[in-house]
């Protein structure tokens, strides 16, 4: 469980715009705590990714931009550093869509992790190896091109090669996106044993709210750029609201997608 008492990350109201135009996120905020999971849930376009992207300032190169708010790491301002000096402080971020370099092998992508590290080889080939042992598949597959993996060897190789600059807090963004059930199991128990054994903490953006919701700690719930709920994830699994919009269920049974598309136009969370 996270140390309660500790907070990593704060991201305080902040809005984010494309194009000068765009208003994509509406005053969100949220807290990471040191040593937990926290979910960022909402349906495809809730402002999920830019939410993660504000966070790890890799807006500028799809011209957005934070106007408002701040963006707080271990009690400092970080939304004015570059990517690489927010790496330095202990803060990654994993795209959504796996990006690994699809030229080299899957060693060779994982090393690239590694770039900003001046603590000597020992020590990178030490946390390869731990990353090898989380990460069994990726062992077998090593000296195997990237490009020529599987969707979750490619996961798999986007979180170790994440590992690898020793981070404090992970942004995962869509870590089930195009994985079959029994990989995105896989993935996010991997998640949940590098959280207890290695003490990192997670900040992910997931559409897949029922299995988000069994490994987190606590949740935040986006619709159309703005936090319309938030809590402990055990009480957002057992929320009527949740269950009924997000998990098809009700108190009735299970719900037709054409009674949730209903529902979703009756809710005033966003009046």
């Amino acid at each position: 469980m996270p140390d309660s008492k500790e907070t990593l990350l704060e991201v305080n109201n902040i809005e984010v715009i494309y194009n000068h135009v765009i208003l994509v996120l509406k005053g969100v905020s949220l807290n990471v705590p040191k040593g937990g999971i926290t979910a960022l849930l909402g349906g495809n376009g809730a402002g999920k990714t830019t939410t993660l992207k504000a966070i790890s300032n890799l807006l500028h190169s799809e011209r957005g931009e934070v106007t408002k708010g701040s963006v707080i790491y271990r009690g400092e301002p970080v939304h004015h550093l570059s990517p690489e000096a927010l790496v330095k402080k202990g803060v990654v971020q994993v795209m959504e869509g796996r990006h690994c370099f699809e030229h080299l092998t899957i060693e060779e992508n994982l090393l690239t992790g590694a770039y900003t590290r001046r603590d000597g080889g020992a020590a990178v080939a030490a946390d390869l190896e731990m990353v090898y042992t989380y990460f069994p598949r990726l062992k077998e597959r090593r000296k195997s091109q990237a490009g020529y993996t599987s969707g979750g060897e490619q996961q798999m190789c986007a979180i170790g090669r994440a590992l690898m600059s020793r981070p404090e807090t992970i942004l995962l963004d869509e870590p089930s996106m195009g994985l079959a059930p029994q990989l995105v199991e896989e993935i996010f128990t991997i998640v949940k044993n590098l959280n207890e054994n290695e003490g990192v903490s997670f900040l992910l953006a997931e559409q897949n709210t029922n299995v988000a919701l069994r490994f987190a700690h606590q949740g935040y719930i986006l619709e159309s750029g703005r936090v319309v709920m938030e809590g402990p994830a055990a009480e957002l699994r057992e929320n009527p609201d949740v269950k009924e919009f997000y998990l098809g269920m009700s108190d009735e049974g299970r719900k037709s997608f054409r009674d949730v598309r209903s529902y979703r136009r009756r809710k005033r969370w966003l009046a």
